[in-house]
């Protein structure tokens, strides 16, 4: 009941009122990356949702497009810049996802959408993640982030699967504020991204 009936209808008012709330908040990044990204402050890239139906998640974009001589991008510590590492350190670059819920492409809560290349590497347990909609947080996100495996994280996303309830989805959602004030979890370093996944053979 909960999960087919209410949880939208929740996402839904929830994220409408956030983007209502923070609209000041997000024109004031969007002016900023403007300028520190030379005009691109969107980043925009297909992700997997429920089911595996790909869709385009939006976020504020943290780095810049440098790239060496031969074309290649640089690093992503040479690319992420000063407005960009403040924002990461907040996980403020995910607000954006707020609109994703409101196409219901996302839910407020739920495993984080990864890249489309993971699709291949999941085994049958770890595709159970995608049996509900992606989440701008999760269990897994209040539980270790990126300070755990990635195995540890798949198992997490199909327990949280497995036990969605109005009461889990309230506590992770406080847990989340709670950890983005204290900035804990946020990031293994606001100048880091996670490294790829492959599964171990």
């Amino acid at each position: 009941m909960y999960l087919k009936y209410f949880k939208p209808v929740f996402d839904f008012i929830i994220s409408l009122l956030g983007l209502v709330l923070l609209s000041p908040l997000l024109l004031i990044i969007t002016a900023s990356l403007l300028f520190s990204n030379n005009g691109s402050p969107f980043y925009v890239q297909s992700r997997p949702g429920k089911n595996g139906k790909i869709f385009k998640l939006i976020k504020f974009k943290t780095m810049n497009e440098k790239r060496d001589s031969n074309g290649n991008f640089l690093p992503d510590t040479e690319r992420l810049t000063f407005i960009g590492k403040l924002i990461r350190k907040v996980s403020l670059d995910e607000l954006l996802q707020l609109i994703n819920v409101l196409k219901g492409d996302m839910s407020l809560i739920g495993p984080r959408p990864l890249l489309v290349e993971y699709l291949q590497y999941y085994s049958t347990k770890q595709a159970r993640r995608h049996e509900v909609k992606p989440g701008i947080t999760g269990w897994a996100q209040i539980n270790g982030r990126n300070a755990i495996s990635w195995e540890e994280k798949f198992e997490l996303d199909v327990w949280y699967v497995d036990n969605i309830s109005l009461k889990l989805d309230i506590k992770i959602l406080l847990r989340t504020f709670s950890n983005v004030v204290r900035l804990k979890n946020i990031n293994q370093s606001a100048d880091m991204t996670m490294e790829f996944f492959r599964p171990k053979n």
